[in-house]
């Protein structure tokens, strides 16, 4: 099958031809996918879409037109698809839901403590030939509360982390998981997580219910001090009000891989350029903040894991195999 990537860089790549043993022939495109960049798509059977790819409509017909039949998202996530679209005009999408659950979840524990023991400052103060501990204390993570919200796959595998390290552990979601439940994990509302957890950790998906799930309203029950993670979508979180929680000294501090308008600046080298977001320049000035670009899913195993399924999901497709990787 001829398979067109999209947003690629060099490890996709490295980590896509070594796994392709059913020899497709592949096709590395830099550019994201958008419009006025559909056109790449011509003459291919598949495309290959990252995070940040735009699979609208007006995308998803014009590479429908041009006869692409199958989307294979190398990301769990979906919410950059319109799925009624790709109803519309025959195109099957496949994810891939869980190429590394511990991934993200450990990454999630490295900003945690990060932030908490502030190695990042150390490291930086060393290589100045700084050795003081001055405001450099932290805090412990044993017996602190943390709130998971979302329990699917890297929300259970976070819980386990946190359980490890001795905190008390609450969680929210639609669904409680029994297995949690049994190795002390306590499920409680929304509400009563956000006011009783010292850390909050995001691990569900977006969507219309949760756009904005941490917002002015929620950032006015969390405790004062309180750290927030967000390791699954930007767009769980509204960045002004977060930026307002910080200043106001309600958010003691902020870890996240993931930001609502990464689009235009993860995964790329701006190092030269001009930052005109001025929402994510103003969370960069912060001593209490922490930013990686989307970043929790980078390991080799998940890397590896992405093609096997990536690939396993282009088969199903060719066998008319319905699997639960389907989006629908």
């Amino acid at each position: 099958m001829k398979i067109a990537f999209f947003s690629s860089k060099s490890y996709d790549r490295t980590f896509f031809e070594k796994h392709n043993d059913a020899e497709h022939e592949l096709t590395f495109f830099e550019t994201s996918l958008e419009p006025h960049t559909a056109k790449l798509a011509e003459g291919f059977e598949a495309i290959c879409a990252f995070v940040n790819d735009d699979l609208s409509e007006e995308v998803i017909q014009c590479i429908a037109e041009f006869g692409v039949k199958l989307i294979v998202l190398r990301c769990a996530g979906f919410n950059n698809a319109d799925l009624e679209a790709s109803e519309k005009y025959g195109l099957k999408v496949y994810r891939v839901p869980a190429y590394s659950p511990e991934a993200v979840a450990e990454h999630a524990l490295a900003l945690i403590l990060t932030l908490s023991r502030k190695t990042h400052k150390a490291y930086n103060r060393i290589r100045e030939n700084n050795f003081s501990l001055e405001k450099l204390n932290g805090f412990n993570l044993h017996g602190k509360t943390v709130g998971v919200i979302g329990t699917g796959a890297i929300g259970v595998a976070f819980c386990k982390i946190m359980l490890g390290m001795g905190c008390k552990v609450l969680a929210y979601d639609i669904k409680v998981n029994e297995e949690l439940e049994k190795r002390g994990v306590k499920f409680v509302s929304l509400v009563e997580l956000l006011e009783k957890s010292f850390i909050i950790s995001l691990h569900c998906p977006l969507n219309p219910s949760t756009k904005y799930l941490m917002d002015e309203a929620a950032f006015s029950k969390v405790q004062t001090g309180a750290m927030l993670i967000n390791t699954s979508r930007g767009g769980l979180v509204n960045t002004k009000d977060a930026v307002h929680a910080l200043k106001e000294g309600k958010l003691g501090y902020l870890g996240i891989d993931v930001y609502e308008q990464e689009g235009d600046l993860f995964f790329k080298d701006l190092s030269e350029v001009v930052i005109q977001d001025d929402v994510i320049s103003r969370l960069m000035t912060f001593p209490n903040v922490l930013i990686t670009a989307h970043q929790g899913f980078f390991t080799n195993e998940a890397l590896a894991e992405i093609a096997t399924v990536t690939y396993q999901n282009i088969a199903d497709f060719e066998q008319g195999i319905e699997t639960g990787n389907v989006v629908k």
